[in-house]
């Protein structure tokens, strides 16, 4: 519901230092707006959320698409999220309403071997939003990292996790937007404010970065997940940052694999090429940016 203006006569007015107005630059998501936006005959999202708090929209969303009780196209967007996940069991905290913390589930008719170019997918996705709407180049570091510039440093402000429930995949996105040098969570972070975006109303963020992952998705799926067919494996080259630099990747098993970065192949893996002349492709791992990009 749309609150009435400061002022309104015989309207309760919100108390400042407490309740879901506390922090009137944060101001909460219209959840029926975003509905009425995204929510159509025809499209992609079926149904759309927004909870006050929750330990994690993924575990949430799982747990629903698990029991039958969503259908694809269902989102979920948490103001907060006191338990959120990333990649290798990380956590992910920030203060309320200064983020998107989202989950949407997806079914995709197409061979379960392409379903791992998802999270690049989301990543490609999210990054033209960005681009578009809040006037920022985001990076995407492989797999899963979204990356703006805050200053002359590369920072990290998002990231995606995606999940296996059900019949389907559970596609989690987090992004600091409003986030402030003495709030991040590590110093090494940063956020669209810090990154001098000029749009940081998440209301509009939020429909651009579903409205892109709608389009890339049908695209992607209409091709029958063929990365090369939906343009998917050349956009997500041309935004990586991790192409062309020296890096380290951490493998399971506390293996460790060092080269250049020098592709994405068909099945959405990083291909390093070590010193000793092999390309070894990279399924999934921790990756550490150990030098930057010839040229840059």
């Amino acid at each position: 519901m749309t609150p009435m203006p400061p002022g309104t006569p015989g309207t309760p007015q919100p108390d400042p230092s407490s309740g879901r107005w506390s922090d009137l630059e944060r101001p909460p998501l219209n959840a029926t707006a975003l509905r009425k936006a995204l929510v159509r005959p025809g499209a992609l999202w079926s149904s759309l959320d927004v909870v006050e708090v929750t330990g994690s929209t993924n575990s949430d969303l799982t747990e629903r698409a698990v029991k039958g009780e969503v259908g694809e196209g269902a989102v979920l967007v948490a103001e907060e999220q006191a338990a959120g996940r990333g990649r290798l069991d990380r956590s992910w905290t920030s203060p309320p309403r200064s983020g998107l913390f989202f989950s949407v589930y997806l079914e995709p008719e197409v061979p379960v071997e392409r379903w791992s170019w998802l999270p690049l997918l989301a990543g490609v996705a999210t990054a033209a939003a960005l681009s578009r709407v809040a006037g920022v180049d985001t990076a995407l570091k492989w797999p899963n990292d979204l990356l703006l510039h805050v200053g002359e440093e590369e920072r990290k402000a998002g990231g995606i996790l995606t999940e296996r429930a059900g019949d389907g995949v559970v596609v989690g996105i987090g992004l600091n937007v409003s986030l402030h040098a003495d709030e991040l969570p590590v110093p090494e972070a940063g956020s669209l404010v810090l990154a001098g975006a000029h749009a940081v109303d998440r209301d509009p963020l939020l429909r651009a970065v579903l409205r892109s992952l709608e389009r890339w998705y049908e695209d992607w799926r209409g091709a029958g997940g063929d990365p090369g067919a939906s343009r998917l494996q050349e956009a997500y080259a041309a935004g990586c940052a991790t192409l062309g630099r020296t890096v380290r990747a951490v493998l399971p098993g506390d293996r460790e694999i060092t080269g250049e970065a020098v592709a994405v192949d068909g099945d959405g893996r990083l291909v390093l090429a070590t010193e000793d002349g092999v390309q070894k492709p990279v399924g999934a791992g921790d990756i550490v940016h150990l030098r930057a990009a010839r040229g840059e």
